[in-house]
């Protein structure tokens, strides 16, 4: 059995901080679950492009507001909490934070090592 706080987590390097968001990743691949588990806090007023080629995530909204745009359709949807988004087809998009920090529970497969950031193209490395 794993057990692991959030404070205990926040405390360590699984913690990932940058302009636009911070990560707690809660549970990375080197744990052997098949995904990974992150508490992410996308900061109020700030826009990250985001292209997952590699990875597919799901979002569950906690607390806070802000939006999605899917660059394919140029579609705009609303999130604020109890909000779940899942990208299913590695879709780009651009995630807005809004007037306060979104509070953002999310789960990656394949799960991720722990220290990745976007790149260039807004993708995380396998």
């Amino acid at each position: 059995m794993i057990v692991r706080t959030l404070k205990e987590a926040e405390n360590s390097d699984r913690r990932v901080v940058t302009k636009t968001w911070e990560s707690t990743r809660m549970l990375l691949k080197e744990d052997n679950m098949g995904f990974s588990f992150h508490i992410t806090t996308i900061y109020a007023n700030t826009e990250t492009h985001i292209w997952y080629q590699n990875h597919l995530e799901s979002v569950y909204c906690m607390s806070g507001n802000g939006e999605i745009e899917t660059l394919k359709d140029g579609k705009i949807y609303p999130i604020e909490a109890g909000t779940l988004y899942i990208l299913d087809k590695h879709d780009e998009h651009l995630l807005r934070g809004g007037s306060e920090d979104m509070k953002m529970a999310c789960v990656f497969n394949p799960p991720l090592n722990g220290k990745e950031v976007h790149d260039e193209n807004g993708v995380y490395p396998l």
